[in-house]
């Protein structure tokens, strides 16, 4: 079987001749170590800065010919994104006028300052006056929109990616999705669902729209199935409540899922934190696959796969927190765990989150190690 074959007959529930494996996300670290030089693939830092410069197709390159170098040096992986050969401002963007204010700190030219973190090696807007000044209404989002194209230069290093790739290994494409939207920041936009139920609708509405007529042009020729990402929970629960989630962003869900199905693709869901309150709708909605598994959050692949056997694939299993500060004993061990829960049927392997950035070489190389000598049935 190649890398289609196997991820496809899991979603079918067949048993491949071996379990999948794939990375909802690589940070630019681990790809450079593998690949052997510095690289701009998920480098947010300097991403941005190069954007900012104007610098827009010395980043196209490296994300294009990055991207297909590293995959093609780690052929257990079968499951590629869009998130390393990610969708890029178009060729005539202008970028935003900003100033260095020190090492760790820029500002825009509407006041918004930003940060370097160092711990997650991207840039966070610590200060938006724009934002907190904004107030909302429902005529923000109107449904009686037409919504714009995209540029198609967006899509040059995604379709790259698919020239090179897409005949061999399962490829997920970028989804719109806004089924619980946090208007003007998590503590506001999570008010409103109770003091301002109406503009929640209203710009749920709105997304559905602009989403579901994005999507003729949002799928690509020759990729497998769309990434939906949206964070649905804390460590100990939904942020909404299962009612709440219901009625505010089960109908967004179901829309987005069922339209891309219209398409012929698989439908894969990115969501972190404590979700099982909310599984059963999002097997209800025609979700396919279900990817995070936080394992701090009690999503263990073997009760998700007990209880929702045949009905939701899960993509995960192997904890972030043990790549990134365990042992390769550890991380081995981990591995073996994970897979023989997969063996059962219905689970494709993966970290729980992501190929982080710090994770050491030696746990990403000792993930890889362990599961070759034991993924095939």
């Amino acid at each position: 079987m190649n890398a289609k074959e196997r991820v496809r007959a899991v979603l079918e529930g067949r048993q491949p001749d071996r379990v999948p494996l794939g990375f909802y996300i690589v940070d630019h670290d681990t790809i450079a170590k593998v690949i052997g030089r510095n690289t701009y693939v998920r480098n947010k830092i300097a991403q941005q800065i190069a954007f900012w410069e104007g610098r827009r197709d010395e980043v196209a390159e490296s994300l294009k010919k990055d991207t297909v170098e590293f995959f093609s040096r780690i052929p257990l992986c079968d499951i590629v994104t869009a998130k390393e050969a990610a969708l890029l401002p178009a060729k005539d963007y202008q970028p935003p006028k900003v100033r260095k204010v020190d090492e760790k700190t820029w500002e825009d030219e509407q006041g918004r300052i930003y940060k370097v973190s160092e711990l997650s090696n991207e840039f966070v807007c610590v200060e938006d006056p724009v934002a907190a000044s904004r107030q909302y209404t429902p005529a923000d989002f109107p449904e009686d929109i037409e919504p714009q194209p995209q540029d198609e230069s967006r899509f040059e290093a995604f379709d790259y990616l698919l020239q090179h790739l897409g005949s061999e290994r399962f490829i997920l494409g970028p989804g719109e999705l806004t089924a619980m939207p946090l208007i003007g920041g998590m503590e506001r936009g999570l008010m409103d669902y109770v003091v301002n139920p109406d503009l929640i609708r209203a710009a749920i509405r709105h997304d559905i729209k602009i989403g579901n007529a994005h999507d003729v042009q949002m799928i690509r020729p020759g990729q497998d199935g769309v990434l939906f990402e949206e964070d649905y929970g804390t460590s100990l629960a939904p942020l909404i409540s299962p009612t709440m989630f219901r009625d505010f962003s089960f109908p967004a869900l179901e829309s987005r899922i069922g339209n891309i199905k219209h398409h012929g693709q698989w439908a894969f869901l990115h969501s972190c934190g404590h979700t099982w309150p909310l599984l059963d709708m999002f097997v209800e909605a025609g979700l396919d696959c279900y990817q995070s598994l936080q394992t701090g959050a009690g999503m263990d692949i073997d009760k998700l796969r007990a209880r929702y056997r045949r009905r939701l694939t899960f993509w995960g299993g192997i904890a972030v927190e043990t790549l990134i500060s365990d042992t390769p004993a550890a991380v081995c061990q981990n591995v073996r765990r994970a897979v023989s829960v997969a063996k059962d049927g219905g689970i494709i392997i993966g970290p729980s989150h992501s190929i982080a950035y710090g994770v050491p070489y030696d746990n990403f190389m000792a993930m890889l190690d362990e599961f070759d000598k034991n993924a095939a049935y």
